[in-house]
């Protein structure tokens, strides 16, 4: 698990279509005073453990409303 305070907006040379899409989950935590929300994917159904947790990240506020901004623009919302 990683905890994400900020984000860098990169380039990808190779991109792939992916097929297969999987489940997500975002749980919203406070620890030690400090908000974020958890976001974990959930193994896909090639897998053995069908449905269970797989990645993780953590995002704080400040990530959280980096991403939010990131996503705006690149989807061209206001």
């Amino acid at each position: 698990m990683a905890v994400i305070r900020q984000f860098e907006v990169g380039s990808q040379d190779r991109q792939q279509w992916q097929e297969e899409s999987v489940e997500g989950e975002v749980i919203p935590l406070r620890l030690h005073g400090e908000l974020f929300l958890q976001l974990y994917s959930l193994g896909s159904s090639s897998r053995v453990s069908k449905g269970q947790r797989s990645q993780n990240l953590r995002l704080s506020k400040d990530a959280f409303e980096q991403l939010v901004e990131i996503g705006r623009k690149h989807f061209g919302e206001k």
